[in-house]
């Protein structure tokens, strides 16, 4: 049975990472594993090579052979879930019974998860302290925002490197957080790195995948330092830029000088900077800095816009915004000749500068896959002096992407005219 050690560990070099999910709900397909994606990305960056995907459901015979077939393959793991506080959370016991040591309570670990029940007004249960509990010869992973702290465990292996495993919680915010800000730079000092490690987000919209790669061209090259690695998430396109120096400037420096390369290729697309960065959050900045207020108006199945614009902070810059889900006589009122007046005394009656309007989402055939047919989407803008720009776009795709398509199409029409 494999030994559990410290965290010395010979240099490593082309290190073999494998990435496991915990749970039934992800073995019975309940639920789409989004976690997965997300590190095989991160560790890619890191220089990970990710050559396999595991997923395994709540029994502890599987967990631990799942660990035990990790541990022979790969050189690091990362694993989500399981590490709650219920009787079905089963990855400390995993990987208790995997270096045959017991659980021991980690004081240190359990005083912040009381702190963190006492910060949300809420009793910690008995069943919780188990969260506490880690394998002999393992340490935890803080997490600052949950009360699941991860487990780091290495093992010795003869004749090889030593075995990683990182074990996070499957919640992904928590996940994120906890990988970014410690696992990282845990596992850069595997491969002999040393040093720092940051990361900047920069956000796109207006073209696909396939045409901002080539445009980018070398830029996206898995060997390039710093690496910039590319994912699309309903339409938006995230440039991730993740640099690896000696200090915390020499990161800083790396990344602002290839932001002003991409932003040299791919400017016109660019809106804004952030993990979290959308294009409501762009246009809530100009009005605001402008002193200016925006309303929406939707047509159709879906009121997207009103959604991410509400979900703001308190802001002077949206005032709130009208859906029509079905025709009625105010709906045919906005869409005749008296249009320009409607929409002007909207705008009036909720002391809002600029409308946006989309006209309108298509209906939904529930759990429907089947594409949908590229189809006309009227889209209009009126700024504060009345003037009215419309334009028609052309889209269509997959049910799950069609309406925030066009939504965020829209909001990229307003923003043309905002300057």
């Amino acid at each position: 049975m494999p030994e559990p050690n410290s965290h010395q560990s010979p240099v490593k070099q082309h290190l073999v990472g494998e990435v496991i999910s915990i749970g039934d709900e992800m073995t019975s397909g309940a639920r789409v594993d989004t976690n997965a994606a997300w590190l095989s990305r991160r560790l890619g960056e890191l220089g990970i090579h990710v050559a396999f995907h595991s997923t395994v459901g709540d029994t502890l015979a599987h967990n631990i052979d799942v660990f035990r077939i990790a541990s022979e393959r790969s050189d690091v793991v990362v694993c989500t879930g399981g590490l709650g506080p219920t009787r079905d959370d089963l990855t400390r016991d995993a990987l208790a019974g995997l270096v045959d040591q017991p659980l021991e309570l980690n004081p240190e670990s359990l005083k912040r998860i009381e702190a963190m029940f006492r910060r949300r007004k809420r009793e910690m249960p008995e069943r919780n302290h188990v969260q506490a509990m880690f394998p002999r010869g393992s340490c935890e992973i803080i997490n600052p925002q949950g009360t699941a702290p991860g487990i780091d465990l290495a093992i010795a292996r003869e004749g090889r490197n030593d075995w990683h495993l990182y074990a996070l919680p499957g919640v992904p915010a928590e996940m994120k957080r906890m990988f970014d800000e410690t696992v990282a730079e845990r596992i850069l000092s595997l491969s002999g790195d040393s040093g720092k490690i940051h990361h900047h987000v920069m956000k796109f919209f207006g073209t696909g995948e396939s045409d901002m790669e080539d445009r980018l061209g070398d830029m996206i090259s898995r060997d390039r330092q710093p690496r910039v690695g590319i994912t699309v998430s309903a339409a938006t396109i995230s440039l991730r830029i993740t640099a690896k120096a000696e200090t915390d400037d020499q990161c800083d420096r790396m990344i602002q000088e290839t932001r002003v390369k991409i932003l040299q290729l791919v400017s016109e697309f660019h809106f804004g900077d952030g993990e979290l960065f959308e294009q409501q959050h762009a246009i809530n900045e100009w009005l605001q800095e402008h002193h200016q207020s925006l309303m929406v108006i939707e047509f159709g199945r879906a009121a997207l816009l009103g959604d991410w614009f509400a979900e703001l902070e308190p802001t002077t810059g949206y005032r709130g915004g009208l859906s029509l889900s079905t025709p009625t006589d105010l709906q045919r009122m906005f869409q005749t000749e008296n249009e320009r007046d409607s929409i002007d005394r909207a705008k009036h009656a909720v002391g809002a500068d600029w409308a946006l309007v989309v006209d309108s989402y298509p209906e939904l055939e529930h759990d429907s896959d089947v594409p949908l047919a590229a189809r006309d989407v009227r889209l209009l803008v009126v700024n504060p002096e009345g003037r009215h720009f419309a334009t028609t776009a052309t889209l269509g795709g997959h049910p799950s992407i069609i309406q925030p398509r066009i939504a965020k199409t829209a909001m990229a029409s307003l923003r043309k005219h905002l300057g």
